[in-house]
């Protein structure tokens, strides 16, 4: 990781992170990318989660994997709690980070039962608005917290004002560059069997939605949009990419049911799961975020941007703070679907073209959370 500050060569640390599973998402990348830093810097990072197909690279990335159910939401959790405390002194933890909510509770409840002035230090990361809660709260219970964003970090101050907002550090979640850069298209051979999948979407302008299915990602509106568009004459092609978990099947069905009943198969795609939602964006007219509920980021919506794809969301949580700083011209208004469809009929016709900047770089995210983690492992314990 060129390009990191070397303020933890001095201090040489263990430090363990905790989450439900390494599947996919923005938060599991997170992890991975974090672990990586830390062994480049001779650190020693250790992962405790169920498992998933992210386990491999971050194995490959010097990092260790241990598979616990810590994130499973039943009371048989708390069985671990004793578990993990006992890790924690056998591996020499020194920094545990805690992700998500169900984690944080186990290691909170482990970590409370050691003693004060040996015990590892306490992280935990808010990446989302969660249900304001005394459940919720324990990610504000962190020796240091992270948001990912100020949306969050005002949501932090605003829900749980007793949070010392000294406590708090905003480290936006980065992109690498070398990843995502400016203009990237993939390669023929993947678009011929892109649209071999998906042949109605071939040489027609594609408004891409990415994003589980779930009633807060705007699937919805979507589907009622790319409808207006086409009354309009707009020859645009809808895809709808991201998976559909057990729970979600009958929403699912009920998305394709209206996307009949509007006359729509010839115009919208459902994708699926897909691993190279990538190229997915780079081939992408406009890329949407409609989120019905503020994003606590918008991570996808930062890639499209830095892959140079004219992106544009509802103005709130994290992507409107993405698209304010980026591509203010994206910025839609809640207010009607009539006027946004103007805006996103315009966007489509004559496209503002993005900035090629160094927006919301990788290495700044991993600079900052790594000197989080020196700082309070340097700090006196209160």
């Amino acid at each position: 990781m060129r390009g990191l500050d070397t303020h933890m060569s001095e201090q040489k640390l263990t430090v363990l992170q905790l989450l439900p599973a390494l599947e996919s998402g923005g938060v599991e990348r997170g992890t991975l990318e974090v672990a990586h830093a830390l062994v480049t810097h001779g650190h020693r990072a250790l992962v405790v989660s169920a498992g998933g197909r992210l386990v491999a690279p971050l194995l490959e990335s010097g990092a260790e994997h241990f598979a616990l159910p810590i994130g499973r939401k039943s009371l048989k959790t708390l069985l671990l709690v004793h578990r993990l405390r006992r890790f924690l002194v056998e591996q020499q933890v020194d920094i545990v980070h805690a992700r998500s909510r169900v984690p944080a509770w186990i290691a909170y409840l482990a970590w409370r039962g050691m003693n004060p002035a040996t015990r590892p230090r306490f992280v935990t990361t808010v990446h989302g608005l969660y249900g304001v809660g005394r459940y919720s709260r324990i990610m504000t219970r962190g020796e240091a917290v992270i948001a990912v964003s100020d949306t969050v970090r005002d949501y932090i101050l605003a829900h749980y004002p007793d949070t010392p907002p000294w406590r708090i550090t905003v480290i936006p979640r980065g992109v690498d560059g070398q990843q995502y850069p400016h203009g990237w298209q993939p390669d023929s051979a993947w678009q011929e069997a892109f649209y071999a999948q998906f042949p109605r979407a071939r040489e027609k302008p594609l408004l891409t939605l990415p994003g589980r299915i779930t009633r807060l990602k705007g699937h919805e509106d979507f589907i009622e949009l790319v409808g207006r568009l086409k009354r309009r004459g707009l020859p645009v092609h809808g895809l709808i990419v991201g998976g559909a978990t057990p729970s979600k099947q009958r929403y699912l069905q009920k998305l394709r049911y209206r996307v009949r009943s509007l006359g729509l198969e010839c115009d919208i795609s459902f994708t699926g799961q897909r691993d190279d939602l990538k190229s997915i964006l780079a081939i992408s007219s406009l890329v949407l975020s409609l989120s019905t509920q503020p994003e606590s980021f918008g991570r996808t919506t930062l890639e499209a941007l830095r892959l140079g794809v004219p992106t544009a969301g509802y103005d709130h949580g994290g992507v409107g703070e993405i698209l304010r700083r980026i591509y203010p011209r994206g910025l839609l208004t809640m207010a009607d679907l009539n006027t946004v469809t103007m805006q996103i009929s315009a966007l489509v016709q004559t496209p503002t073209p993005v900035p090629d900047g160094d927006f919301f770089p990788l290495r700044d995210m991993l600079t900052a959370t790594l000197k989080v983690y020196s700082q309070l492992a340097m700090s006196p314990r209160r």
